[in-house]
C-alpha cells in the first residue's frame, strides 16, 4: 500500500489494508481522504515529491501517468509535472527537499539526468546540494530540521552537510531498514500533529 500526505490532504490507493488506514486516518486522525478513482492509475509515495511550492511525480514501474494526473488532480492549486525516473528506483531516491528550496541530489549521472528533467521542466528555481553518495540524498526536512543518514552510512556526504546546513540536523542509521525500503521517505508517514489523539 503506498499513499501520500501533503498540506491535510491525503492520497490513497485502493488495495486490501485500505480500509484499517482510512479509519484511523479519518475517524481518529480526522484527516480528509481523496481517493483515486481511475483503477488504471499506479502511485507510489516515493515517486511524488512536493517542494512546498509544486509537485513533481516520478513516472516510474510504481507511478503511471494517470497517478500523477491523479496528483495534479488532488491539487489543483499547485503545479504538477511528471518526471521520467530510470527503472528500478523511485523519484525520491535521485532527489528530496532538504530545506527550504534547497533539493538534495546525488552526484550519480543518473540522479543529475533527473535533476536536469526537473529543472527544464519546474516552475520555481531552486538551490542544489550535490551529495557525493547518491544515497545520501533521500533525506526529510521536518519542522526546521534535516534528517539524514549516519556518518557510518554516509561518511564523504555528512561532511557536506555538516559544511554546508546552517540549520539543525539529526543523523540516523537505517542500514538495516535500506536493505527492504528506497530510505528515510519510504520508512515513515507524515501528518500534522493535532491537539490531541483520541484513543485508538
Amino acid at each position: 500500500m503506498t499513499f501520500e500526505f501533503r498540506k491535510n490532504r491525503l492520497i490513497l490507493h485502493l488495495c486490501l489494508q485500505v480500509e484499517t488506514i482510512r479509519v484511523v486516518l479519518k475517524k481518529e486522525l480526522d484527516l480528509p481522504i481523496i481517493e483515486i478513482s481511475d483503477s488504471k492509475a499506479k502511485l507510489d509515495g516515493g515517486d511524488v515529491l512536493f517542494t512546498g511550492r509544486e509537485f513533481f511525480v516520478g513516472i516510474s514501474q510504481w507511478t503511471n501517468e494517470a497517478g500523477a494526473r491523479a496528483v495534479a488532480a488532488a491539487f489543483p492549486e499547485y503545479p504538477c509535472t511528471p518526471i521520467k525516473v530510470p527503472d528500478p528506483k523511485h523519484l525520491k531516491t535521485y532527489i528530496t527537499v532538504g530545506g527550504p528550496d534547497l533539493l538534495c541530489v546525488g552526484a550519480g549521472k543518473e540522479a543529475q539526468e533527473v535533476l536536469k528533467r526537473m529543472e527544464r521542466e519546474a516552475t520555481f528555481s531552486y538551490q542544489t546540494l550535490t551529495l557525493p553518495e547518491d544515497e545520501a540524498a533521500n533525506v526529510l526536512y521536518l519542522n526546521g530540521t534535516l534528517v539524514h543518514r549516519s556518518i557510518d552510512e554516509i561518511p564523504q556526504s555528512f561532511k557536506v552537510f555538516s559544511e554546508k546546513i546552517d540549520y539543525p540536523r539529526r543523523s540516523v542509521n537505517i542500514s538495516q531498514l535500506a536493505k527492504t525500503s528506497c530510505g528515510l521517505t519510504s520508512s515513515c508517514i507524515l501528518v500534522r500533529r493535532s491537539r490531541h489523539i483520541r484513543n485508538l
